[in-house]
This record gives C-alpha cells, structure tokens and sequence, in this order.
C-alpha cells in the first residue's frame, strides 16, 4: 500500500470518529441532522476556545467527556457481563 494510501485511510478513519462522537452526543438527532445549525454550534466552540475562558471550557468539556465515556464503558462491561451470566454453560465430555 502506497504511503498516500496509508494516510488517506487513517484520515477517513479519523473522520468517521469525529462523526460518532456527534452521533453519541445526540447532536443529529437534537438538531434534525441540520449542517447548518452542527457547524454553527462547531464553530460557537471554536470562538469559546479561542476566547478568555478558552481552558476553562476545555476543561470542563474534557471532564464531561470523560464522564460519558467511563459510562459508556461501564455500561457495555455491565452488559457483557449480563450476557455471559445469561449464557448457558454446558461441559463438554
């Protein structure tokens, strides 16, 4: 695979991530799936990171992302866990 290649893959893959953090944070559903109004609130982000209060949003931001993902995390063992308790287990002789 050429290195142009390789660069464009971990581009599109990066891409694909940022969409789901979108997807996971409700904001298509909460806005209809307008671009308009995503990337009008993308960019009321952008202007609050660049302004006087810039670390203090970062940072609550991050800890609020944080939060959803130990969650998340906590969720999906919860749930695996839950699976492999419904699961019969059979011995096999």
């Amino acid at each position: 695979m050429r290195a142009w290649q390789v660069e464009r893959r971990k581009r599109t893959r990066h891409l694909i991530e940022l969409g789901g953090l979108v997807v996971k944070a409700g904001i298509v559903d909460l806005t209809g799936d307008d671009r308009a109004t995503i990337l009008g609130a993308l960019l009321w982000m952008a202007d609050k990171l660049q302004s006087d209060q810039g670390e203090h949003a970062r940072a609550l931001w991050a800890a609020k992302g944080k939060r959803a993902f130990e969650i998340e995390r906590k969720e999906r063992r919860e749930e695996t866990h839950s699976a492999s308790e419904e699961t019969p287990h059979h011995d096999v002789y």
